[in-house]
């Protein structure tokens, strides 16, 4: 048998019940792998080899099959899709070559679709999906696709379609040549597409009885993508686990070189040999003696690797982007020693870092962060069938955090007799969702490397506890900025002390701000029920879009904190008599709506926390004395430089004063058509076919212009930035400073040209997102509302102004350009825009230039 030529790591995800363990089974049958079909409710499943997964009929920890399509090697993961296990899932997301998004025809888009969907962009995987269930009633298919394309991507297309050699060609400008030109469109160029995440092409089927999955199959070994591996040796490791004989295993992907058996690994301050290498399909397992690139296996002998671990030339992964929301209690029966099960608990640890094991020793409780009442469940067994303990739970409490609003300097300093160290940090707030940063601008000749890199280890060793409950910072840059050693009395653990030290007094001095996580939601319900939605979101302290109005069914969007929200879809269910759906996914955290009584609940004493000191250790005449946060700064023996008197620049877009907000499109929201109206004149709304109109703009562009009232110029913001090398530069360090760049370039720009110029940002991934118009010196400045592109902002504005003025569009977006010209604008690529920007900016010189 040949070696096949191509090997990809494919993982399948879905929401719950959306049929993703039956299309596992359909395709694994389809690829030969199995000779009959299992059935989740009949417990035969090949990948649900967990007797908690059988008993349940859910998926609840990822497994691995091989299969080959042709000389395509298909390592397939799969993953729950319970949300309450979802840190499972991302976990495999960082081994991906690319992914199979499952959802059900008769549920269509759910919540935990969309952040499934949140999740792959941002981790860049390439994503095929399947709508399962379509013999089910419900939506049609073409209903289906517009939903697709409405929530997750216009990009989506129907490759079961009979010819959507059109859609695909729209993708691209040299497919969409090619496509009028009458010529097939080529594979490997519709593969780069997916692969670069510009196509996510759709089947249509029902995997229970394997329609459409023979067609997903060949779509799926036609287009994957290509993985090229490195040279060197590297790994990522995703997965702890351990086997029936109770063997730690390492679930790891090859990401470069190959692996052999018995070669020694090192990791942080580590190293291990790799006694086995399993090569798992389903329960059963064969041994490897070398490994490849593109290979994905279990290694024995490895007792120190973490989930997110990257070996020899592989990087460590970012944190995760979902975590527990809830704290619960671990109640122990009685006459259980907590101190001897804790070390066992610390083995779930190693297999879920998220559940954040702790032993509180003032209260001697053992404290565990999970995400949901069923994963409560599960782990109550696992804990029980592992280690013969009856566990029960407290109640759940919400895991807050807490962050700052304002750039502090912290000090820290620990010099008791014979100890010395001092540490001087920036601490800057970072936008939501960004967690940690470290950093060091302290120079050698003050504080010498080594001394260096042991602060900002000991930044990174551990969670930080705010001052106003206790709960963990976040969101936070910090940054050496000064330091003290001691020739002959410092010693490693005195800058573990001064670096806590200095973190705690910052955070004393700043103004903090306590965080809580808050759900995104999508209530769908009969439009006599829309008064109650509404009231009971009001007093949730919920976010909301106005109700979308759909004859007698109405929905809400919007978002809530998931403290507030508790069982509310169960009263969804009651008052709407079962017609009503309330769909809930985790957004992150934000600003806590009851702050002041959460505060006060918590009780923390923040100069009372022995484990987390906020003052500093002098010395003085032999003995060492400690002097409260609020006065170290008089007793500090370095100055850092730092001063916070004047305004600091601005780390963030500048501040919008008197913004106009959108919710709807350019025809339902009247105040935006308004003012359009009043910027650009009347709106027209005109259909158009693209081919035909595209014909006409050529048409109209080479019979000369009609007279133009006035130059208009709409700008794709993004487009523009990633496609200038100068500004594609700064963006990759600092996104908010491109931004503002360009902002004042096309400022000048318009001065000299005097065109107006519309400035589009994509903001449609920003959760509730609005959409804002604003005024930025002698420009316009536009951010999209939540799921609106720019292009898809540009196509509405041409509709009005094209008619009767010269407008022009500066883009790289193939499909973007060809709907400007549909319109009868005038495309300007970003590269001939730069040349001009350039050309204008050089006689904006030559005029203010001395003579």
């Amino acid at each position: 048998m040949s070696q096949p030529k191509k090997r990809i790591t494919v993982g399948i995800l879905a929401h719950v019940d959306a049929g993703k363990t039956t299309l596992t089974e359909a395709m694994l049958y389809a690829g030969g792998q199995l000779r009959r079909l299992g059935r989740v409710d009949h417990g035969d499943a090949f990948l649900d080899t967990d007797a908690l997964e059988r008993q349940r009929g859910i998926t609840i920890f990822s497994k691995q099959a091989v299969f080959s399509l042709g000389e395509l090697e298909v390592t397939l993961l799969d993953t729950p899709g319970h949300v309450d296990f979802s840190a499972e899932m991302e976990r495999v997301l960082q081994v991906l070559d690319c992914a199979i998004l499952v959802l059900s025809g008769a549920d269509g888009v759910q919540g935990h679709t969309e952040t499934l969907w949140r999740l792959l962009a941002q981790y860049q995987i390439p994503t095929f999906l399947f709508v399962n269930k379509m013999d089910l009633p419900g939506a049609g298919r073409s209903a289906l696709l517009a939903e697709l394309r409405g929530r997750l991507s216009p990009d989506c297309v129907d490759f079961g379609a009979p010819d959507p050699a059109e859609e695909i060609a729209l993708r691209d400008e040299a497919l969409l040549e090619a496509y009028l030109a009458g010529r097939s469109l080529p594979t490997k160029e519709v593969a780069q597409l997916i692969s670069a995440r510009r196509l996510f092409p759709c089947w249509f089927g029902c995997a229970l009885k394997l329609d459409g999955v023979a067609e997903f199959l060949r779509g799926l070994a036609l287009y994957a993508p290509d993985p090229v591996w490195g040279q060197a040796f590297g790994a990522k490791v995703f997965k702890v686990a351990r086997d029936p004989a109770g063997a730690r295993l390492t679930y790891l992907k090859v990401t470069g070189g190959s692996l052999r058996v018995k070669a020694l690994l090192r990791g942080d301050g580590w190293e291990e040999k790799a006694d086995q290498l399993r090569l798992y399909s389903g329960e059963k397992y064969q041994l490897l003696d070398t490994a490849p690139a593109g290979a994905v296996c279990a290694v024995t002998g490895l007792s120190r690797t973490r989930p997110g671990d990257g070996l020899g030339a592989e990087a460590a992964s970012a944190p995760p982007a979902l975590e527990p929301v809830l704290r619960c209690q671990l109640l122990l029966p009685s006459g259980c020693d907590a101190h001897a099960l804790l070390p066992k608990l610390r083995q779930l640890e190693e297999e879920d870092p998220l559940l954040h094991i702790q032993w509180n020793e003032a209260s001697a409780e053992i404290r565990v962060q999970l995400m949901g009442e069923i994963q409560q469940e599960v782990l109550q067994s696992v804990i029980r069938d592992r280690f013969g303990v009856e566990v029960r739970f407290g109640p759940a409490a919400i895991c807050y955090k807490e962050t700052i609003l304002a750039p502090v300097e912290g000090v820290g300093h620990f010099e008791p007799l014979r100890h010395y160290a001092e540490v001087h940090l920036l601490l800057e707030p970072l936008p939501p969702g960004s967690g940690l940063h470290f950093a060091s601008r302290c120079g050698e000749d003050q504080l010498a490397r080594n001394w260096q890199r042991l602060v900002l280890t000991h930044l990174a060793e551990k969670e930080h506890p705010g001052v106003l409950t206790g709960s963990p910072i976040t969101d936070v840059k910090f940054t050496l900025v000064a330091g003290r050693a001691h020739l002959k009395h410092t010693e490693g653990g005195d800058f573990r002390e001064a670096t806590y030290r200095a973190v705690r007094q910052g955070l004393k001095m700043a103004q903090c701000q306590l965080l809580e996580p808050w759900y995104s939601l999508r209530l769908e319900l009969p439009a006599d029920c829309v008064g109650r939605a509404i009231a009971d979101l009001q007093r949730m302290e919920a976010v909301f879009d106005p109700p979308d109005l759909q004859g007698e069914r109405a929905v809400l969007t919007g978002r809530a904190p998931v403290a507030a929200v508790g069982a509310y879809a169960r009263e969804v269910v009651s008052y709407t008599k079962g017609r009503g759906r309330l769909t809930l996914a985790l957004q992150g955290y934000a600003p806590c709506h009851n702050a002041p009584q959460v505060i006060a609940a918590a009780g923390y004493d923040s100069e009372s926390d022995s484990e987390a000191p906020t003052g500093s250790v002098f010395c003085s005449h032999g003995a060492g004395f400690y002097v409260p946060w609020d006065q170290v700064r008089r007793h500090m023996h370095v100055d850092s430089g730092l001063s916070f008197e004047k305004p600091r620049p601005a780390l963030s877009p500048p501040v919008r004063t008197g913004p106009v907000h959108y919710a709807g499109t350019l025809e339902e929201d009247k105040e935006l058509e308004a003012i359009f109206a009043r910027t650009f004149g009347p709106v027209q709304h005109r259909d158009f076919l693209y081919y035909q109109n595209a014909r006409q703009a050529e048409r109209q562009q080479a019979a000369g212009p009609q007279a133009p009232v006035h130059d208009y110029l709409l700008a794709d913001g993004y487009n523009l930035l990633f496609s200038w090398d100068d500004l594609k530069e700064l963006a990759h360090r600092d996104l908010a400073a491109a931004r503002q760049k360009l902002m004042d370039t096309l400022c000048n720009y318009q001065g000299f040209t005097q065109s107006t110029v519309i400035l589009v940002f994509d903001a449609y991934k920003v959760p509730g997102g609005a959409g804002e118009v604003e005024r930025y010196h002698n420009i316009y400045v536009v951010y999209t509302r939540e799921a609106e592109t720019a292009d898809m902002f540009i196509e509405k504005a041409t509709y009005g102004l094209a008619e009767r003025h010269r407008v022009r569009v500066a883009t790289s977006d193939g499909m973007e350009q060809l709907i400007i010209l549909g319109h009868g604008a005038l495309r300007v690529s970003a590269a001939a825009f730069q040349q001009e920007v350039a050309t204008v900016e050089q006689r904006i010189r030559a005029l203010i230039a001395p003579t």
